[in-house]
């Protein structure tokens, strides 16, 4: 059984985006969770192929889109 790089790369992007999610919200910083959006974006269209509940978790980067649209409003005022 060897190593597989493209889940390497998977399990990698989603805790990287995990990590920069947590840390957006501590820090209620927009550029953070924008990337984190960014890097949960390609794992999740593997789940976008999914059939039943699967397909709904395509629908986790929207999360830090919108909470990162609200931070930069909060900032903005």
């Amino acid at each position: 059984m060897g190593f597989y790089w493209v889940g390497f790369i998977f399990w990698t992007l989603i805790g990287f985006a995990l990590l920069l999610s947590v840390y957006g919200l501590c820090k209620k910083s927009s550029k953070a969770l924008i990337i984190s959006g960014i890097a949960f974006i390609l794992p999740m269209l593997y789940f976008g192929g999914a059939e039943n509940w699967y397909r709904l978790l395509a629908f986790i980067p929207l999360i830090p889109f919108v909470l990162a649209y609200y931070t930069n409003k909060r900032v903005q005022r």
